[in-house]
């Protein structure tokens, strides 16, 4: 089959980083200035679209099902090709007839960039991308300042810097030559089909979006800031400070009032100064105020009036294969899989306040103006006129995933019978019955905080991350409770020393090597190590080695992004780590696979967030029972994996 490799250079007025590609196109000001491209090893050709419109023979190519399109991040060509065929009265273009070599790039663990993929592949500088773009881009790309050396204009056009564009003309070429050399390398790596059915029904819910409640959106940054101007006002009338927020300044006045010098005023030292029973009313008060202004919530709200298109939705907020190692999509702009969570009984009362504007019943009602418009972030998402949202949530995915793969038969034995896996946690630790509001029910807060936190291999430190000091439980017990939690578990301990040796022994003898648990296969070739997933899908860690740890002992190395400074460099890795790993990958796999059976049994999925599934749908249509039913049928490959989900429909979106 022929293939065209794309690569497209546009202009708007619409920051494209901030708000995505879909209010991007979504400007009158939008444009496609070149497009370039290239058939199968053709040279590449660059069309000067200032000077021309797209041809006939090129367009019909465009919608040639015989023709393979690709780009790197092809959501981008996709979405300004299609906005520009709909000026032109001509449908929108298939996402199916398309591949993205971002895509490719990201299964295969590489960075994401075309620039970064490019260099950490090594091509030869004549495969590299042009390095001169960004200012290119800045320049052509982007509104421009007015000034009067520039004759006040606020864009520029060719004509205006004739060098530059022939500079931008090969910038545009060079980037398709990149693009195909980086996916004639990977092709031979590419995912299983069914991936490609995920990536475009993710193409699919992205250019769905969804709807927002703009009223409540805009009177929310409304009473935010008179809410904020209010609390300013009265700090500086307390403390006579120019600026109560400055934390110098805070700090200087605070050391005077309580008479002792003070380590620091960040979150933490603000509530242990508030914990204190002699602090003066108005230094009491004062801390009560920085803590208001602290909530930064509102950016959420920002973030939806800046991206909502004309017809009232936001679109773009999911980033396939986001995650580098498990797969798992990654939030962009409006960030909804770290949306605050809502826990307030009245979420109708306050929502209806805050579309009245009515700020003065609100401070009346409720104490901490901040959060309440936190807690109703969610809630700005709404179902359209005569539609509702259908959510339905998988259960304690991971866990399921576990013990399904590591064989912990008990653990499946609870699922299956509908029990409460916290409470049969602690009843195996500490061989009694637990049940939830009943007998020993005060050890479940133990099983809990043991289950989120132990099964890929953590101690007492991955305890304290998930907040066992704060839920009740000390420290002295910790190291005791992941002694019981791994004793009652000994599958799933098994199952990490069985990943650390097959990853080892693979790397060493280069022969492949199956563990028991899962049928999971490791491998190492083309420079890689590959753990392939039940679904058919692999983990891919490059260049690994066997390296020694900071305890002297042997660990697994490979080549990866380090989070912190985002620089591609050596990473380690364990058998606890691995499996961590390979769940959330399997978890992911039955979320994608789930979403593609609901899709076809005709559920608008509108977004997803971690392990839930939010569809909008005509009042009368599709019921939470079978969205259900859909979403926990096992395939082929999960067979004995016992799944479950709950859920609930609503008019705007929550946290049940």
């Amino acid at each position: 089959m022929r293939t065209l490799a794309i690569d497209i250079e546009t202009y708007s007025d619409v920051n494209l980083i901030k708000y995505g590609v879909y209010k991007y196109v979504d400007s009158d000001a939008f444009t496609i200035l070149l497009f370039g491209y290239s058939f199968d090893e053709d040279p590449v050709t660059v069309i000067d679209m200032t000077r021309q419109e797209l041809p006939d023979d090129l367009i019909t190519c465009l919608y040639d099902i015989d023709i393979i399109k690709t780009a790197f991040n092809a959501n981008f060509e996709i979405t300004c090709l299609s906005k520009y065929l709909q000026r032109r009265n001509l449908p929108p273009l298939q996402t199916a007839q398309w591949e993205c070599s971002s895509v490719l790039a990201c299964y295969n663990s590489l960075p994401t960039g075309l620039a970064n993929v490019a260099k950490v592949l090594h091509f030869g500088e004549d495969k590299q991308k042009d390095a001169r773009g960004k200012a290119l881009i800045r320049y052509f790309s982007m509104p421009c300042k007015p000034t009067k050396a520039n004759g006040g204009r606020t864009r520029n056009m060719p004509a205006d810097a004739p060098d530059k564009w022939v500079e931008y003309i090969e910038y545009n070429r060079q980037d398709v030559v990149v693009e195909k050399a980086i996916r004639r390398k990977l092709l031979a790596l590419r995912p299983p089909d069914t991936e490609h059915q995920v990536w475009c029904l993710d193409q699919k819910i992205n250019a769905a979006g969804i709807a927002v409640d703009q009223t409540l959106v805009n009177n929310a940054v409304i009473m935010n800031v008179i809410h904020h101007d209010t609390l300013m006002e009265e700090a500086t009338e307390i403390t006579g400070l120019s600026n109560p927020n400055s934390v110098m300044q805070l700090k200087e006045w605070m050391e005077e009032q309580v008479g002792r010098p003070l380590e620091c005023m960040d979150k933490k030292a603000v509530q242990e100064l508030l914990a204190e029973t002699d602090l003066p009313v108005n230094v009491r008060r004062i801390l009560e105020i920085r803590q208001l202004l602290g909530k930064t919530s509102i950016k959420k709200y920002e973030a939806m009036a800046g991206s909502m298109a004309k017809d009232g939705r936001c679109r773009g907020m999911l980033q396939f294969y986001g995650a580098a190692r498990s797969g798992r999509w990654a939030g962009r702009i409006i960030q909804l899989q770290n949306l605050p969570r809502n826990s307030m009984p009245d979420l109708d009362t306050a929502r209806n306040l805050v579309k009245d504007g009515d700020l003065d019943v609100m401070e009346m009602l409720y104490d901490n103006v901040p959060d309440v418009l936190s807690q109703l972030v969610r809630t700005a998402l709404v179902a359209p006129e005569g539609k509702r949202f259908i959510i339905a949530d998988f259960s304690a995915i991971e866990a399921r995933v576990i013990a399904w793969l590591a064989g912990e038969t008990w653990r499946m034995n609870v699922f299956a019978e509908g029990g409460d896996i916290y409470c049969a946690s602690a009843s195996s630790m500490f061989h009694v019955p637990v049940v939830k509001h009943g007998i020993n029910g005060d050890l479940r807060q133990k099983g809990k905080v043991a289950e989120l936190a132990l099964g890929y291999g953590g101690g007492p430190h991955a305890l304290v991350i998930m907040g066992a000091l704060e839920k009740g439980l000390s420290e002295e017990e910790l190291p005791d409770i992941v002694e019981k939690w791994r004793a009652a578990s000994p599958k799933i301990i098994q199952f990490w020393g069985a990943a650390d040796r097959a990853a080892k022994n693979a790397i060493r003898t280069r022969k492949p090597q199956r563990i028991k648990q899962g049928g999971l296969i490791f491998r190492v070739a083309k420079g890689a190590l590959f753990i392939e997933l039940p679904s058919g899908r692999h983990l891919v860690y490059i260049h690994p080695r066997i390296g020694t740890n900071r305890f002297g002992g042997e660990s697994i190395e490979y080549m990866g992004m380090e989070q912190t400074s985002r620089k591609w460099g050596r990473l380690e890795t364990y058998g606890g780590k691995l499996v961590e790993n390979i769940v959330q990958a399997v978890a992911r796999d039955c979320l994608a696979i789930a979403m593609i059976r609901l899709d076809k049994a005709g559920y608008k999925i509108v977004a997803h967030v971690h392990d839930e599934v939010i569809c909008e749908m005509p009042e009368g249509q599709g019921s939470l029972k079978e969205a259900i039913a859909i979403m926990t049928q096992n395939v082929s490959w999960n067979e004995g994996l016992v799944l479950n989900a709950d859920g609930f429909e609503t008019n705007y979106y929550m946290k049940d």
